[in-house]
């Protein structure tokens, strides 16, 4: 089967599409057949040997995925054929992947293949972070920084489901017209406008979370933009600059920050996420959330996915469409 191949750690371009051996599952284990899969901004950052775990070459990036079960392992509780979508830390820009069964879920009808492999990872992530480590509720005000990509996105559409008043941050009059498409209710460019000053401004100073996917320059301005006793939550740094806050302001203004990793967050408060996750899967079956695709390409312009994603030109989530 081909796939594409970190052989070395480095850039996009390195990456190489090869034939590899086909899986076979073992007890509790489905092998799929990919249709589509999703680019994460932490796909860069595995292949380049940056992220928080380093994964030993050669191995096969990607980490969501949708397709048709072909193969299933004893005790696995799926059919060969049936639609369904995964997460995985690696392995799914293949044309077959090996999953442990509890690490998939069958797709909901009306529900396609792209739709369905965009949906787990930024969707989880701005989940987890708006309804467990912020706890927003209805009619508070969310700033939401590089609210045009993955996590950005996501983060609106579900602060907009839970009647959040979102404020989104984002760099173009592009991607600031897309979010207000998606609902949110106010935009600030944050290349060209003073984002302290307009979180301030626009939300009455009322602002009473920050989630910031993105890092770098942006942060502090949005932090002093936050009301007395808001919540900051730092979820990565696409920008590049891992930010250094001075920690007088967290003092004087009552301000907490929080700190979200989907991955030991799962491990650290596994009933939570049980929790959020049985509530995404609701609101993803009956059509409340459907991921905006920005852009996609075949397997073989894999590195190009990549590209496309590490130069912050995604809008939405980038698709690769791995078999018709």
């Amino acid at each position: 089967m081909r796939a594409a191949v970190c052989r070395s750690y480095g850039a996009p371009e390195d990456l190489v599409i090869d034939d590899v051996a086909e899986p076979v599952p073992g007890p509790g284990q489905v092998v799929v057949g990919v249709r589509a899969a999703a680019v994460n901004f932490p796909d860069v950052l595995l292949i380049a040997g940056k992220y928080q775990v380093k994964i030993p070459v050669p191995f096969v990036p990607g980490s969501e995925l949708a397709g048709e079960v072909v193969a299933v392992g004893d005790g696995a509780p799926f059919r060969p054929g049936q639609r369904v979508f995964a997460t995985t830390p690696t392995g799914a820009f293949a044309e077959r992947a090996l999953l442990h069964a509890s690490s998939v879920a069958p797709i909901p009808d009306g529900a396609d293949f792209a739709s369905a492999a965009a949906f787990g990872v930024t969707y989880r992530t701005a989940y987890h972070a708006l309804r467990s480590i912020a706890e927003v509720a209805q009619g508070d005000w969310v700033v939401v920084l590089g609210a045009a990509g993955g996590v950005g996105l996501a983060a609106v559409d579900l602060a907009v489901a839970m009647n959040a008043r979102v404020l989104a941050a984002a760099s173009s009059p592009e991607k600031l017209e897309l979010c207000r498409r998606r609902g949110a209710e106010a935009t600030v460019d944050y290349d060209r406008e003073d984002l302290k000053a307009r979180i301030r401004e626009l939300t009455g100073d009322a602002a009473r979370v920050v989630l910031d996917p993105v890092g770098g320059g942006y942060s502090e301005p949005a932090l002093r933009g936050l009301a007395r006793g808001g919540t900051f939550v730092t979820l990565g740094y696409a920008s590049g600059a891992i930010p250094s806050i001075p920690l007088n302001l967290v003092l004087l203004k009552g301000i907490a920050i929080r700190g979200m990793e989907i991955r030991t967050f799962m491990g650290d408060r596994p009933d939570d996420a049980a929790r959020d996750m049985a509530e995404l899967e609701r609101m993803f079956a009956a059509g409340t959330i459907r991921p905006y695709i920005g852009a996609r390409f075949p397997l073989t312009e894999t590195a190009a996915a990549l590209r496309h994603v590490a130069e912050r030109k995604v809008l939405g989530k980038v698709v690769i469409d791995v078999a018709p």
